[in-house]
């Protein structure tokens, strides 16, 4: 069914915008085929008591991502014949993403033994986040610093640091968590830490302003600290920590928002865009683009999502709004809140502290994600420049997401293995048995 959606997908765009279904139909067909056999034979054969649900909950989305993108292809090229395609990296990085999905499965046997390198991947992390900062290889594309450049490839660390904060953060907190959940002072009825206790999130808070600042990553920023806040809500059941978590994200968005001038440009372009909409082009063209959709949309191909700058990445989510309308962008995010309620009920049943607070961290990264993308597109909140999990344009984003699907499933199938059947005593040894 979720190669059969974008199947279909793909011919209606053809449909839509030349009136003839694609010449290259079958092989599409026959791509997305091999991919969805592959990931299932690969969850079969290396996990097979892993929840049913989520892999092709996934294909599914990186399906819609496909053809969305493809879409925006022939738009793009209509205006400018010398603009380059997207859509066959985007395929190719998707067959990247299932292989390593195959690797993680293949390699991660037991989550649990993740555990033991938590300070190494901690350390990977801080190594990876200060990359794009180092001159040779660091990149600077749209006012922030989050890439790093190596040859023809280019790559955004901040993803693949995204999964080592996650087994940080879940190795940590689950040796830390009966300390870190002894209250200290009781105030409005609320339990507040220790004081002593403060360091850990005091931490992740200063991480997070170091990612805004050296990096000018509002959107990264606050995944990395959102993500740490609720790992350590999770692991002590203390909800003074949400209340302590959410003061100090207040001041660091008031600190950014008087320090740094871009921080400035995101507050005062989601307050009212249409003040200057010259600068503000990109939310204001993704704007008219949804309400050009309305309810039930422009239909593939009908509508004019190329118009919207960077409409292939970040703002994604408001191209398919305007041609899948209101329904169809709200099917898209029911399928992103049934992956974060797969992932939840991963965590929920699993029987080992580490191995849920990591299936909480790695889903909860997926849903800030989410909601960051989502929020910032319909001017819910700030534009970050995040972009939509396995929907947006991007071979980084797109692999890592695919190896924290494939965390999930190792967890789950770990979760839902039954449990090794007990010998018996026949009736006559036990005879022997009751004697002796």
């Amino acid at each position: 069914m979720a190669v059969g959606i974008s199947v279909f997908g793909y011919i209606a765009v053809g449909l839509g915008v030349s009136g003839t279904i694609p010449s290259d139909t079958y092989t599409l067909i026959g791509g997305l085929v091999l991919a969805a056999i592959g990931a299932h034979l690969a969850v079969r054969q290396f996990a097979p008591y892993a929840d049913p649900v989520l892999l092709p909950l996934v294909l599914c989305l990186n399906g819609l991502g496909l053809v969305m993108i493809h879409r925006l292809d022939l738009g793009r090229q209509a205006l400018d014949p010398d603009r380059s395609a997207f859509a066959g990296s985007q395929v190719m990085w998707t067959f990247v993403g299932i292989v390593a999905f195959t690797a993680v499965l293949l390699i991660v046997r037991d989550h649990r033994r993740l555990q033991a390198f938590t300070y190494t991947f901690g350390l990977t992390a801080i190594v990876l986040l200060i990359l794009p900062l180092l001159p040779v290889i660091g990149h600077e594309q749209n006012g922030a610093r989050i890439w790093i450049h190596l040859g023809p490839f280019s790559f955004q660390p901040g993803e693949a640091a995204k999964i080592c904060l996650a087994i940080f953060f879940a190795g940590y907190l689950v040796v830390k968590r009966d300390v870190l959940a002894l209250a200290g002072k009781r105030l409005l009825g609320i339990d507040l830490p220790r004081g002593r206790d403060l360091g850990p999130i005091l931490l992740g808070w200063l991480i997070s302003v170091g990612i805004l600042v050296f990096q000018r990553d509002l959107g990264s920023s606050l995944l990395f600290f959102g993500l740490f806040v609720v790992v350590l809500f999770v692991a002590t059941e203390r909800p003074g920590w949400l209340v302590v978590g959410s003061l100090l994200f207040a001041f660091g968005a008031w600190f950014g928002y008087v320090a740094f001038g871009h921080v400035r440009v995101r507050f005062d372009a989601w307050l009212d865009p249409f003040a200057d909409p010259d600068r503000n082009m990109q939310i204001v063209s993704a704007m008219f683009g949804l309400a050009h959709g309305g309810i039930i949309g422009r239909g593939w191909g009908q509508g004019s999502p190329e118009l919207t700058p960077f409409s292939f990445s970040d703002f994604i989510l408001a191209s398919l709004g305007e041609e899948l309308g209101l329904t169809g962008l709200m099917a898209v995010l029911l399928i992103y809140g049934l992956i974060v309620e797969r992932g939840l009920r991963i965590a929920l049943t699993c029987r080992d502290g580490f191995g849920k607070l990591l299936a909480i961290g790695l889903t909860m990264s997926f849903a800030i994600q989410v909601f960051i993308v989502a929020g910032g597109v319909t001017r819910l909140i700030p534009l970050t420049g995040l972009t939509a999990p396995f929907l947006a344009q991007g071979g980084s984003s797109i692999v890592m997401n695919w190896a924290i699907i494939a965390l999930l499933l190792r967890i789950s199938d770990q979760t839902r293995r039954p449990a090794p059947p007990t010998s018996s005593v026949g009736s006559d040894e036990q005879t022997q048995v009751v004697k002796l």
